[in-house]
């Protein structure tokens, strides 16, 4: 952005220094008020070591700003960097002057320059960010359920815990040094599962242990004669949270008998969220490919198929993904897709109906019907051959 007329209000768009991320803190605090000092605490001294964050100053004052927290993530057998959008803030006398779209633009372009494949965040609202080709990819299973006996865990699952007697089953927060157990306890139990997920190593439960002790939780170890049987992450600022129960299915009347001793003596309600068990779909996480040919080559074929098609994209904030791309495969590539460039196309894909479409959240169907999108029947019929990223497991907060 540059200078308006008479140098007055002088407004600048630029890629803070990692020195300088602690000055973003204010603004913040101002836009997200509910947010704890000992969050912050923890947020500005753990997240913003490796972070990167885009602001527009005027007059040399931080007057919006836009975050971008890595993530390894795993998408089928491919390990890539990416990042994951928060802490989008604009203070409020200076919101409705295009400052949002400005650096999620240059966030993107710089996403792209690298390679990576997409970027996802947690929406305030929806419209806000669909007019940037974000398209909702995870729906995040949740209940709610009231006092000292939460209803979501059948009586039958209370009596089954008899079966569990001759074990002893204990539960404890985990410190610093069970780190490397929770995650290959999740390695060995859970990644089969996913197609998308960010990658559990140490590291990451290092810092979600202080991530849910800044929420005056913790990370709540199941153990079952000594062996890690299953966790959950919990909070309690306002109100008892549990999040992303993980456990062995025999072990799901001990998670229930760990969430009650938390609730004991208390009326308030608990809200669990990531259980598979829950009574509700929250649409969540939403995502927007960036460079296409990145996240095309992640992509896997149905097994025992066969594809060759091609289409044009329409992409209007990264034009670099506007081409014709052929995309091939199946058993003679490892079920691995081929992308290339072409002339020939069957049909016209915006980035938004591509999203929705390698994710799984929408049908082939329901984007042929998207404005600008035209497909022949060939270009659907193979386009069902890809193996969609339906199984995401997105539940990062921050």
């Amino acid at each position: 952005m540059s200078a308006r007329k008479g140098n007055k209000n002088r407004m600048e768009l630029r890629k803070l220094e990692p020195g300088e991320h602690r000055n973003t803190r204010e603004l913040w605090e101002t836009v997200f008020s509910e947010d704890s000092k000992e969050f912050l605490d923890y947020y500005y001294y753990f997240k913003t070591k490796d972070n990167e964050i885009f602001v527009i100053e005027e007059d040399g004052v931080i007057r919006s700003m836009l975050q971008l927290n890595p993530y390894t993530l795993w998408i089928e057998e491919d390990s890539r960097p990416c990042h994951y959008i928060v802490g989008v803030a604009t203070e409020c006398a200076y919101r409705k002057r295009g400052y949002m779209g400005a650096l999620l633009r240059r966030a993107m372009e710089e996403m792209y320059g690298r390679k990576e494949p997409f970027t996802f965040l947690m929406p305030a609202a929806e419209r806000i960010y669909t007019p940037y080709d974000f398209r909702f990819v995870y729906d995040q299973s949740q209940t709610e359920e009231g006092g000292a006996d939460p209803g979501c865990f059948e009586q039958q699952d209370m009596l089954c815990f008899g079966h569990l007697s001759c074990k002893t089953v204990t539960f404890e927060d985990a410190s610093m040094g069970d780190a490397g157990e929770i995650c290959a306890f999740v390695e060995a139990h859970f990644t089969e599962k996913w197609q998308v997920y960010a990658e559990r190593n140490e590291e990451y439960y290092h810092t979600l242990i202080f991530e849910q002790q800044s929420e005056h939780g913790g990370i709540r170890l199941i153990r079952a004669e000594g062996r890690l049987a299953g966790f959950f992450l919990y909070a309690d600022e306002d109100g008892l949270e549990i999040r992303e129960p993980l456990y062995l299915p025999e072990y799901e009347a001990a998670f229930a008998q760990a969430v009650l001793a938390l609730t004991e003596g208390r009326g308030d309600r608990v809200k669990l969220y990531a259980w598979e068990k829950g009574t509700k779909r929250i649409p969540m996480i939403m995502a927007r490919i960036l460079h296409l040919e990145s996240m095309l080559s992640c992509m896997k074929v149905r097994e025992g198929q066969e594809m060759d098609c091609s289409f044009a994209v329409l992409d209007p904030f990264l034009p670099q993904n506007s081409r014709v791309w052929r995309i091939q495969g199946g058993e003679t590539d490892g079920g691995k897709v081929r992308v290339r460039e072409t002339e020939d196309s069957e049909g016209v894909l915006t980035i938004g109906a591509l999203t929705s479409l390698l994710f799984g959240y929408r049908t082939i169907e329901e984007a042929a019907q998207e404005e600008d999108v035209i497909m022949t029947e060939h270009l659907k019929a193979e386009m069902k051959k890809l193996k969609v990223l339906k199984n995401v497991w997105l539940n990062e907060i921050v």
